[in-house]
């Protein structure tokens, strides 16, 4: 068993508690624990403030993107990459096979889960083949072709959106004029009710080990900021058949559902990666992180469902302060 592992954080921007809850797990587990970061620009990064080593990499869409992180894992001995944005997960997932060649795990779910986590239209379909909840969904196009089909008004969103960025509600069919060519807007039923987001944690098998849904009381940006964590079976079953039902999934997932005041839900979205809530997860007792350390460090695995319901977290905003900067 490894007595230290070095993790580092892709795209790390703002995720200075994802960084907190890996020293903590590091700590629980009595092991070392050296954490890199990299960002487009480090400087500007707040969680690269706080790493143990902060370096610059390219965007994860530029072809030197995946040899900078190579060397950078051969250079600094990583034993786990984790990703944090929806853009890069695809090219870390079709190439997580060079990383294990050189001794590093990548945490990121195989190519098909990846791609039909990045596409809102084919999860939709995909949660409608497992006879799971989901909004009506389709392309603008189609809509147009019957709107009367709809009940207005509805959402229209990208497909590979995230973090709420382009949706907007659309009030009437007239409105959707100009996007029926557009091919990465979707049309989606408009969901009333409370918001849901549901972390899973999937071992190195693909095996679903924790479910854990948490209440999005308020959301800023696309975050959640105040969320309290809830037992509620029908969400947790969605959750356990969802798993048995994804390919090659691994590491942190979560998905996203609206329940309504029949408390029937409706899952809207998969996002294949930590999601901005998971340090409530954490605080709960659904420690992703620590058994992602056990995985790395040869450890056995105690992932399980033993969570604690009822917990509330108010987030606030904190500053981290870098003496000498250059920047403008």
């Amino acid at each position: 068993m490894k007595p230290e592992c070095t993790i580092l954080v892709a795209s790390a921007g703002r995720r200075v508690e994802l960084i907190q809850c890996f020293r903590e797990s590091a700590a629980a587990l009595g092991i070392g624990a050296r954490v890199i970061a990299v960002d487009l620009a480090p400087a500007r990064s707040a969680a690269c403030q706080v790493a143990d080593l902060a370096l610059p990499v390219p965007r994860c869409d530029h072809p030197d993107y995946v040899p900078a992180l190579l060397g950078i894992c051969a250079e600094h001995g990583v034993d786990l990459v984790v990703p944090t944005i929806d853009p890069e997960l695809a090219v870390l997932s079709r190439h997580a096979g060079d990383f294990r060649a050189g001794g590093t795990w990548v945490s990121v779910s195989g190519p098909a889960t990846v791609d039909m986590a990045r596409d809102k239209l084919r999860t939709a379909r995909l949660l409608a083949e497992l006879g799971l909840p989901v909004p009506r969904s389709a392309p603008v196009a189609e809509v147009l072709r019957a709107p009367q089909d709809w009940t207005w008004p509805v959402l229209v969103k990208p497909r590979s959106g995230s973090s709420s960025i382009g949706i907007r509600v659309v009030p009437s069919p007239d409105q959707l004029g100009g996007l029926e060519h557009d091919d990465d807007r979707l049309v989606q039923e408009l969901l009333r009710g409370e918001e849901y987001t549901v972390n899973l944690f999937f071992d190195r098998a693909g095996r679903l080990r924790c479910a854990i849904p948490h209440r999005r009381l308020e959301v800023r940006g696309g975050e959640v900021a105040k969320g309290i964590t809830m037992r509620h079976p029908e969400l947790e079953r969605i959750a356990w058949r969802l798993g048995a039902a994804l390919e090659g999934a691994r590491g942190a997932l979560c998905f996203q559902a609206i329940v309504d005041q029949a408390g029937t839900p409706m899952v809207f979205e998969i996002n294949a990666r930590f999601g901005g809530g998971y340090p409530l997860a954490q605080r709960a007792g659904a420690r992703f992180t620590q058994w992602l350390l056990e995985e790395a460090s040869g450890r056995p695995l105690s992932a399980g469902n033993d969570w604690e319901g009822g917990l509330l977290m108010l987030r606030y905003d904190q500053a981290v302060f870098r003496a000498g900067s250059t920047e403008r």
